[in-house]
């Protein structure tokens, strides 16, 4: 019996798979990154990828938008590489009062000052004006519609400027293959009809067949979503992107700069190259640790590890998911999505009604309840999962014991340590 340890909110469990069972532990790689946050970013500006440098894009003289992220995505620590873009622009003769920050909020909330300097840091706040993005209520550009339909429009501001410079992290996404990108554009700082027509495509076409399979973590082949951000985001066309990746320890690792497709290709690149892992089948039983504290503060951050935990499963299989969850469900959509509709359903038909992601989430954990025999882990009160197709334990061992009970005790089995972060993937995928 081989004992293996997962991190479970501020501790370690043990998850005991015999030998013979286990196909393997799944974990991302060691992939050698920059020495600092600062040389990363550096580096990328001074060595743009399929586009020439800022200097010979950026004139004296023009106004310039950078799109950057709201307070929901800190994480990329937008205020290391915010500053040394902004002083790239300086040293070409661009003034700060030609410099505008515009926080693509997407359908979020607006942000407090307070929000707004940690986004910027302090001197970088100081100096430069930053605005809110409000899909719904400020004055957008028209651009026409995609092929699919989606009505193209963004943010005035960002329109009217000479230069849009997009900044963000390329991470895994659920629907859209990968954040990042021209997800700052769209949703950044698109119109509340434009998310909600593009964000429909991670349906099925046909109502009461769920969700469209090709729109999912880590692919863009054929991926609608994806597909339709790129179309609608070439016709606002930004001048030069500004991406970071990150690292193990949560630090800016890497940063790709130019073309805003190409270098966001590239971004793509380096987190397959740490993130993706090659699997020659699939398992009976996938368990998957959300990283411990904070990646399993709540549910629906945990909702990435079993995004990522479940493409490693055989239909029908077991798949538990170790997430301490002691802040209950995290997001009330996801809540009422799972809680008041009982069935996957009502749960699509009130999500083709009004699409949020949060409900969107809902609506993929009760689809892979239905798909998979669903296992939770957690300190959340079990009350909160009864009837969502979730089954909740206090323990490893608990948890075990119903998963042997329903399909017996020789499994082949996948552990995923970083179930957060690791995406599994079967050969040509």
């Amino acid at each position: 019996m081989g004992k293996h340890k997962m991190k479970f909110d501020r501790e370690v469990l043990e998850v005991d798979i015999p030998d013979s069972d286990l196909l393997g532990v799944l974990r991302s790689r060691e992939v050698p990154c920059a020495p600092s946050e600062e040389e990363a970013v550096r580096e990328a500006l001074a060595n743009p990828i399929g586009s020439p440098r800022l200097e010979d894009i950026v004139k004296p003289g023009e106004k310039v938008c950078i799109v950057t992220c709201d307070v929901t995505r800190l994480w990329q620590h937008p205020s290391v590489y915010l500053p040394i873009l902004v002083e790239e622009l300086n040293a070409i003769g661009v003034p700060d009062e030609d410099i505008f920050f515009l926080s693509g909020t997407g359908t979020h909330r607006n942000q407090s000052p307070e929000e707004h300097k940690a986004i910027l840091g302090e001197d970088l706040y100081r100096r430069c004006k930053i605005y809110d993005h409000d899909s719904r209520s400020d004055a957008m550009a028209d651009f026409g519609v995609t092929s699919r339909g989606t009505p193209v429009r963004f943010n005035k501001r960002a329109a009217d400027s000479d230069h849009v410079i997009v900044t963000g992290g390329v991470v895994y996404h659920f629907m859209a293959g990968w954040g990042g990108g021209k997800k700052g554009i769209l949703p950044g700082i698109a119109a509340y009809e434009t998310v909600m027509a593009n964000h429909a495509l991670a349906l099925d076409p046909i109502p009461g067949k769920g969700r469209n399979p090709v729109c999912r973590t880590g692919n863009i082949d054929g991926n609608l979503i994806h597909m339709d951000m790129v179309e609608a985001v070439e016709k606002l066309n930004p001048s030069f992107l500004l991406n970071v990746v990150m690292n193990a320890s949560g630090k800016i690792g890497w940063a790709v700069a130019g073309d805003w497709k190409e270098a966001y290709r590239k971004g793509m690149e380096i987190v397959d190259s740490v993130d993706a892992v090659e699997i020659p089948e699939k398992a009976d039983l996938v368990v998957a640790s959300a990283c411990g504290y904070p990646k399993d503060i709540n549910f629906y951050q945990t909702s990435k590890t079993f995004f990522n935990a479940q493409e490693a499963l055989k239909p029908g299989g077991s798949m538990l998911i170790l997430s301490a969850c002691t802040e209950g469900y995290g997001n009330a959509e996801v809540q009422t999505m799972l809680l008041d509709f009982r069935d996957n359903g009502a749960r699509e038909a009130e999500l083709r009604r009004e699409f949020t992601i949060a409900k969107h989430v809902g609506f993929c954990t009760g689809e892979a309840a239905e798909k998979f025999d669903f296992h939770l882990v957690t300190k959340m009160d079990p009350a909160l999962l009864e009837g969502t197709g979730v089954i909740a334990s206090r323990t490893v061992e608990e948890a075990m014991e119903k998963i042997h009970a329903k399909h017996g005790r020789s499994l082949k089995t996948w552990l995923m340590p970083q179930g957060a972060n690791t995406l599994p993937k079967l050969p040509g995928q």
